[in-house]
């Protein structure tokens, strides 16, 4: 039987790993900030539990099982060679196949998407589906290229991504740059190449094996976390005041959860500001520019009228409100925002995308007494409802929407008790961020141990 550790030995070895894992990973800084923000809420599960600490099983949770790199050559329109590089991180597979997005941005580099598949082995564990943790994508900057130019960069990519995935296996989604076009592109050269339609891609078109609520589960769900975090506090979203940052799927898709839930979000941003528009954010008007005409919100502003305002390279956390929701990037609201928020009187921070907030801002945040809900819990909506997809495509059936969303809005609810228990059993009430990483470390520690040293 294990020897009981006492909090502080558990914390020294937990910062003895955390030295170790910067050393063996230079220069992933997004990898280090991901890895400390789950280690040093640790300390009292080693106490509680020291067989966890025993196998080396830190260490294997920290070391991904499997990292890919590969060469994808493609030919714009105009026939010139360029050369991108891919990655798929396999990081844990002990409660299913690995399961998560690929992401096409030129800031994508190994560090990102290791940092990226460390925090969905902890989400895809708060769902409870059975799915493991990966991450993918490739420096690829599908802004401004044709349809043709990423279909080719598509396919080149799939060519090598097709021999190490699988439905039983791995099955990567979409994330930032990689949308329905992007899947489909790839769908269709996995099945070109592999002979076999088969679930090995989820975010797909609706009319070919996509689940219904897909595009909108990671902004509902987000939403539905905010809500039980307020429900929690006896307040509900209802006349609520709310920032969103981002213009992407997962902020439109937040902004219109929000207006159902009584909810009225009045900003949204992209790389060149934001807007803040005092009537509430037109969804249809921004749905418009941003998902046909691919345009930028300072477009929106332009034609919105006179409640709406362009601020060019402004932060979006000036904005007095109740509601905070970060939906664009990693590491977009710093503490200085946060200190802003605090003043402005928000009431709760819940994260949309992954990573967005600092580690020194979520503890001012925590300090203040605002209410955050980290984005292993926050945002798995997404996840959750490709996992539903994957359900869907074994059994060759399609849900209604009205299922897909019943069985979102229970999960939401089941990570957010999950959480709020976990922390206030481990002696940290409210504590969204220890609730998420202990619950989600639980479930993956407890597998792994199960099926020995592999």
């Amino acid at each position: 039987m294990a020897t009981p550790l006492d909090t502080k030995t558990s914390l020294d070895s937990l910062h003895r790993l955390r030295d170790e894992i910067v050393h063996r990973n230079p220069a992933q800084p997004e990898f280090h900030q991901a890895v400390h923000e789950v280690l040093e809420t640790l300390a009292p599960v080693l106490a509680a539990r020291p067989e966890y600490a025993e196998p080396g099983l830190l260490e294997r949770l920290a070391e991904p099982e499997r990292q890919i790199i590969f060469r994808v050559p493609w030919q714009d329109d105009k026939g010139r060679v360029h050369v991108n590089r891919g990655y798929r991180v396999e990081f844990n597979s002990a409660l299913g196949p690995y399961k998560g997005g690929l992401r096409f941005h030129p800031s994508v580099n190994l560090g990102i998407i290791k940092f990226l598949g460390f925090e969905q082995i902890f989400k895809n564990a708060l769902t409870g589906q059975g799915i493991g943790g990966g991450k993918g994508g490739s420096d690829f900057d599908p802004r401004g290229r044709s349809d043709a130019e990423i279909m080719r960069f598509c396919q080149s990519f799939m060519t090598e991504l097709q021999r190490h995935i699988g439905e039983h296996t791995d099955v990567p989604a979409g994330d930032i740059g990689v949308g329905t076009r992007e899947i489909g592109y790839l769908f269709g050269q996995y099945r070109r190449i592999t002979n076999r339609w088969e679930g090995i891609l989820t975010g797909k078109g609706q009319g070919w094996g996509g689940s219904l609520v897909r595009p909108e589960a990671t902004g509902y769900g987000n939403v539905l976390f905010a809500a039980a975090m307020l429900r929690e506090r006896g307040e509900d979203l209802e006349g609520q005041t709310a920032v969103v940052s981002g213009s992407g799927n997962v902020a439109i898709y937040t902004i219109e959860k929000l207006a159902a839930l009584g909810a009225n979000a009045v900003t949204c941003s992209d790389s060149t500001g934001y807007v803040v528009d005092e009537k509430g954010i037109d969804l249809e008007l921004l749905k418009q520019i941003k998902e046909v005409e691919r345009g930028r919100v300072s477009d929106y502003a332009e034609r919105r009228g006179a409640s709406a305002r362009f601020m060019p390279g402004g932060r979006v956390w000036e904005v007095p409100a109740d509601v905070a929701l970060p939906s664009a990037t990693q590491n977009e609201l710093n503490e200085d925002d946060a200190a802003t928020l605090v003043r402005n009187g928000v009431k709760a921070v819940s994260e949309g995308a992954n990573m967005p907030t600092t580690p020194e801002a979520v503890h001012l945040l925590q300090k203040a007494g605002v209410a955050f809900g980290p984005g292993k819990a926050a945002n798995a909506g997404g996840v959750a409802v490709s996992a539903l997809e994957m359900a869907q495509n074994a059994s060759r059936t399609a849900w209604q929407a009205e299922r897909v969303e019943s069985e979102l809005a229970r999960i939401m609810n089941d990570i957010h008790t999950t959480c709020h228990e976990t922390a206030t059993r481990y002696g940290a009430p409210g504590d969204y961020v220890a609730g998420a990483n202990i619950a989600g470390f639980e479930r993956v520690a407890d597998a792994m141990l199960a099926q020995g040293v592999i």
